[in-house]
């Protein structure tokens, strides 16, 4: 007796849409067979028996046209979901599994069906839960709000609840749906861990689920706990912030449309105030050109806040990519140079710069870099006393190209300096002292990170402060700019470890 073929999932959708078209052909027959009695019992026939045929014949094509159509509509949720099936059931297919994430599926929900699939299946192939006391703490864990991940030594998410931001693949394998900082992700985080720790924790403050132009986007405070040699080596307890972030992202992004549409009119008037003490300049009484001294310098700064906003959406946004070129730090510190003597007399600061025009070159892009050297020389104006003296400098260290900006003023206190780069963040002190908005130096660490560099600060209360920005030699990274056509993109993913103590940051 010979033994039965056995059955596979694939199999079906053969043996389905066969049955359907047979059913579908059947229901056009009847249909036309009922309208051909129409016609002859109504005496239709005998009038025509061209025009009944010819009209059977476009019901008939008009019918099937109807039908195919509407198979092939009401069919497709049926297709994709065997084929989530055929693929997490192991069998082998040519066919590609659905992708969960596709706008069409998000668009009709048909996304929650095939994530479940994909995620019962994982479930099941790791084995999460095996008792009726793992069902009932998964079951507790998806009725709370704050997200749990699971991953093994590998990396991969072995347990996730209904919270947790998690998608999946087009692989069926769950990946987690969170975009950490470029210089600080959670696999650098991992590969340090396993280098050098047993046990670690660390938390990460308002990481996005998607970009901001991007529908659906929550944000997340993120717990790590790490335990080498675990079974569940890292668990992660994600919770949605978004109700207490979104107020400052928002007003962030009212803040750069209105950056944006300001840039036009403050480029107009720094022009015509340089066209009128060009026309002016002989007639003008020795008040009256300190008088244009002063709305030149207010003008370039309020310039100055502008960029500083619009770089700011653009890092936020994971657009502030840079062409790199070779160029010394002495040019890029002359393109400002008038801008921030002006300020600095203007201030009554003494500015002195010392920066070698032999020192080796280094891979900048000048605009960007020259922002960077302008708010730290704009921060010493504001930040130290009239009549004290501020001090720009350049050096070689190593492979990197030095520039300090030191100053004689205010100071700050440990707690401040460790916060000092965060956007927004004004301690508040400066906030009743000086005006500003809190990302000159936010913004100031992205650039010098894009180029692959680094930023430091020293500072004592009451003794002043000295911003080290560190920057690659043009030499040390000629190879790699010239294998991503000088493209910054070669520093993106590299993280700049920081060290934090009473006096100090670097970054």
């Amino acid at each position: 007796m010979s033994q039965p073929q056995p059955r596979f999932a694939k199999d079906f959708w053969q043996y389905y849409s066969r049955r359907i078209v047979l059913l579908i052909i059947i229901m056009q027959l009847v249909a036309i067979g009922l309208i051909a009695g129409l016609f002859f019992v109504t005496g239709f026939t005998s009038h025509s028996l061209p025009a009944t045929l010819s009209i059977l014949g476009a019901f008939c094509i008009l019918g099937a046209v109807v039908s195919i159509l509407l198979y092939s509509f009401i069919s497709r949720p049926l297709q994709d979901m065997l084929a989530a099936v055929v693929h997490v059931s192991g069998e082998r297919t040519a066919t590609t599994p659905p992708n969960p994430n596709d706008r069409q599926f998000e668009r009709s929900g048909f996304k929650d069906i095939l994530q479940t699939i994909y995620q019962l299946a994982s479930h099941d192939n790791k084995k999460v839960t095996t008792s009726k006391k793992a069902s009932a703490v998964e079951v507790a864990l998806n009725q709370t709000s704050c997200g749990f991940v699971v991953l093994d030594s590998r990396g991969d998410i072995v347990f996730s609840n209904t919270p947790a931001p998690v998608d999946i693949d087009q692989a069926g394998k769950q990946k987690l749906g969170l975009l950490f900082p470029e210089d600080d992700t959670l696999e650098k985080w991992l590969r340090e861990c396993e280098q050098s720790s047993v046990h670690a924790e660390k938390t990460w403050h308002r990481i996005a689920n998607k970009l901001p132009d991007q529908e659906g986007r929550r944000l997340f405070d993120v717990h790590a706990s790490y335990e080498k040699g675990a079974a569940n080596e890292v668990i992660l307890a994600i919770v949605d912030q978004t109700a207490n972030y979104i107020t400052s992202e928002q007003d962030l992004d009212f803040i750069a449309f209105a950056a944006h549409e300001l840039r036009g009119p403050i480029t107009v008037i720094r022009g015509y105030l340089d066209v009128l003490q060009d026309e002016l300049g002989s007639t003008l009484a020795d008040d009256q050109v300190e008088l244009f001294h002063r709305l030149t310098v207010s003008a370039n700064r309020l310039s100055g806040y502008i960029n500083n906003i619009l770089n700011t959406s653009r890092y936020d946004r994971r657009h502030l990519k840079m062409h790199l070129t070779e160029t010394t730090a002495y040019s890029i510190y002359d393109m400002i140079s008038d801008d921030m003597s002006m300020r600095a007399s203007a201030q009554g600061r003494l500015l002195t710069v010392d920066i070698p025009k032999d020192l080796p070159t280094i891979a900048a892009d000048p605009n960007s870099l020259s922002e960077v050297f302008g708010n730290l020389v704009d921060n010493a104006i504001k930040y130290s006393n009239e009549g004290t003296a501020i001090h720009v400098s350049g050096s070689v260290k190593g492979d990197t190209v030095e520039i300090s900006v030191e100053d004689h003023g205010i100071g700050m206190p440990g707690n401040v300096v460790s916060n000092l780069f965060q956007k927004f963040y004004r301690s508040h002190r400066s906030r009743e002292a000086v005006a500003g908005s809190g990302i000159g130096l936010y913004i100031s660490k992205a650039i010098v990170e894009s180029h692959g560099g680094s930023i430091s600060v020293r500072s004592e209360e009451g003794l002043g402060s000295t911003f080290v920005v560190s920057i690659p030699t043009y030499q040390s990274v000629a190879d790699k700019l010239r294998s991503s056509d000088n493209s910054n993109e070669i520093f993106i993913e590299q993280g700049k470890d920081f060290i934090t103590n009473h006096s100090m940051y670097r970054g």
